[in-house]
């Protein structure tokens, strides 16, 4: 029973807590010009409701490891969550933080973003990111609850709460995810949806008429509906605790409300989704909502009812401590692991396993490659969790012995995510947000990169060490044509920001490529792996991966002629330089498996392996060459494909795109 809040002279503390959020965001967006405060005015007493009754979180220590997670999909509405941070007191939203939204250098971007401001959980944004990433952040509690709760203490067990608009719904990888989210039975992903009916268009009659609802029943979720969000905090509160009370189903409450409430002119338009309400209209707005307090002004009594979350916080962490302190002296193994898990410490020799090749050792498609490192590494590295988006056998990402996750069985760690790359590319950033040193993988095709883009640049921008093993990376997959060969995909996940893409050579440089993608914790890697087979490399390095490019294979004295190559087409430059060599060229191969990681070396570094002076360079990637001329200069050339392939088993489709002996040979010569 949720109990009638107390009053002050005419409004209770629950209205001037509510009208606190509303307000704030009016006055930060009025100063910055900029920004969406429908939503903060629409959603202001589910938040209420939420953050003030039920979210268990320590504003002193953001990221305090058994909070319940916040996420707010519908990200335009970030005031929302800038006032619930200030108001409650975290140290990372002071009030002049809040006057200072969307300004450069600010901790109140226009988007929220983890690595901005404490106590934001996700990056969100592009709509329907955040209900997909907060599936994942609810599958690692459920994974890590079986992993390490024991009948006499838990230590894992928090809820992950989701606000969320008509937009977040309409992007098809939010219906991916929440698919997913019902088969596995996530009983503590709680959704709050913001039912506003409208979206910039205008009234989403327009374009959206579905019973959400029925479809969210459908997916398996246990739903509900408050018919008046815009003042009832109780009825909100009282859905909630009903959610929680179901734990075998992920729950989604409809919260009906008006965009804007309050205001006089703009309420329940789409003027008001994202445009500053003005001077006048905030004037309105004070008087309509029985607003005394000026811009940026809280009264005392909803500052110190807000911030009742300190002691409460305070105690529901110090009750956890005394929780881990109990299970330390009880199952002092499991703690440690748990911990060292927590601290973001990889395990002792993890990678002691990876295999080596020599030149004799049978080539391989580097997706077999990469199932044997997987198969390594895994005994050795528990909190690796991952698998395929229904590929697992043509991805090679299962791992000996690993049972699926599924309801029940939540302690195994294979991702079935079936046919939905968006959603696992989104599913498995949550599994990295959720701060418990988890080290998620995902694969599929390279080409459905493309569905995946938008995940994988959050991947990227906010920092998080997911590893993408994408196979089929070039025309020589064959006869399913262009449809599935990625011919231009390399090139678009190379122009993003801190991603690093790798396309190993051969078998030492797939183990390389491991060792590289697990250690870094602060940024995605894709690694890019053949369908088919080639040679094990004399001079291959694992180690030299890590500087992205290396000399392979070298002349006596200085070179005549680079060769510059990746992935399968590194054998082809050998084979090419062999023949040139027999001809009396002087000749380099450069292995280049990851063109980032080159250009992080120091200038002396990349001056050794690519000399200036040498200025014939031919790179030979089966991919565009969108990328590849700032080495090849005006001098050089690339063997490359800048067209869409074709269907034709896959050496037919390699010789008539010219990835021949001969036809490397004849452009290295034709440089003169």
């Amino acid at each position: 029973m949720v109990a009638a809040a107390p009053t002050l002279g005419t409004q209770s503390v629950d209205t001037l807590c509510v009208n606190s959020i509303r307000f704030l965001a009016i006055d930060a967006i009025n100063k910055s010009n900029s920004g969406h405060p429908g939503l903060p005015m629409g959603a202001a007493p589910m938040a209420y409701a939420l953050w003030d009754k039920a979210l268990k979180h320590n504003p002193k220590n953001p990221k305090w490891f058994n909070r319940d997670r916040f996420v707010l999909s519908a990200g335009h509405g970030c005031m929302l969550l800038y006032a619930l941070l200030h108001l409650t007191g975290y140290d990372s939203v002071s009030i002049e933080d809040i006057k200072q939204f969307r300004q450069w250098g600010s901790r109140t971007p226009g988007h929220p973003e983890t690595f901005e401001t404490p106590g934001v959980e996700v990056t969100t944004g592009p709509l329907g990111q955040g209900i997909a990433n907060a599936v994942g952040l609810a599958l690692a509690e459920a994974h890590l609850a079986a992993k390490f709760n024991k009948p006499d203490v838990t230590l894992v067990d928090h809820y992950t709460y989701v606000i969320m608009g008509d937009g977040c719904h309409q992007e098809g990888v939010s219906g991916e995810a929440a698919s997913l989210a019902g088969h596995w039975g996530l009983g503590k992903l709680i959704a709050l949806y913001d039912d506003n009916h409208i979206t910039i268009d205008g009234n989403t009659d327009v374009s959206f008429t579905e019973d959400v609802l029925k479809r969210y029943e459908a997916y398996g979720w246990h739903v509900q509906h408050v018919p008046d969000g815009n003042t009832n905090v109780e009825a909100i509160s009282r859905a909630i605790e009903a959610a929680k009370a179901v734990t075998d189903k992920p729950s989604l409450i409809k919260v009906t409300t008006t965009i804007g409430y309050g205001s006089p002119n703009k309420a329940d338009t789409a003027g008001v989704h994202g445009a500053a309400l003005g001077a006048e209209e905030a004037a309105l707005t004070r008087q309509a909502l029985d607003w005394a307090y000026g811009e940026f002004e809280v009264p005392q009594e909803a500052y110190d009812h807000w911030r009742q979350a300190l002691s409460r916080g305070a105690a529901a962490e110090a009750e956890w401590n005394t929780s881990l302190a109990d299970y330390r002296a009880k199952y002092p193994a499991e703690a440690a692991e748990f911990e060292r898990r927590l601290r973001g410490e990889l395990p002792a020799n993890w990678d002691a396993n990876l295999p080596s090749f020599t030149a004799e050792d049978k080539g391989l498609a580097t997706r077999q490659h990469s199932y044997n490192a997987l198969n390594a590494i895994g005994p050795n590295l528990p909190e690796l969790i991952g698998g395929s988006a229904d590929l697992t056998h043509s991805n090679l990402t299962d791992i000996k012995g690993e049972k699926g996750f599924q309801k029940g069985a939540e302690a195994n760690r294979y991702l079935h995510f079936g046919v939905r790359e968006h959603a696992m590319a989104s599913i498995l950033n949550g599994l990295a947000y959720h701060s418990s040193g988890l080290v998620p993988y995902g694969g599929t095709f390279l080409v459905f990169a493309g569905y995946a883009i938008g995940a994988i640049r959050l991947s990227a921008l906010s920092e998080l060490g997911v590893i993408y093993v994408f196979t089929h990376d070039s025309i020589g997959l064959g006869e399913d044509g262009p449809t599935h060969q990625p011919v231009e995909t390399l090139a678009n996940l190379r122009a993003i920001p801190n991603l690093l893409v790798i396309r190993p050579g051969d078998g030492n440089e797939t183990s390389g490529a491991y060792q590289v993608a697990v250690t870094n914790r602060k940024r995605p890697t894709v690694l890019a792996l053949s369908r088919q087979a080639m040679a094990n490399q004399a001079n291959s390095s694992a180690a030299a991966v890590a500087k992205g490019g290396y000399i392979l294979e070298d002349s006596t004295g200085t070179p005549d002629l680079i060769l510059i190559a990746s992935g399968t087409e590194l054998e082809l430059a050998t084979k090419a330089a062999a023949v040139l060599r027999a001809e009396g060229k002087a000749v380099r191969v450069v292995s280049m498996p990851c063109v980032e990681l080159f250009e992080e070396q120091d200038a002396a570094y990349r001056e050794s392996v690519l000399p200036s002076a040498v200025r014939k360079r031919l790179v030979i990637e089966a991919s565009s060459s969108f990328g590849w001329h700032k080495y090849t200069g005006f001098e050089g050339d690339t063997v490359s494909i800048d067209r869409f392939g074709a269907s034709a088993p896959g050496p037919v489709c390699l010789e008539k795109f010219g990835f021949t002996v001969d036809n490397v040979v004849a452009k290295a010569k034709a440089l003169g």
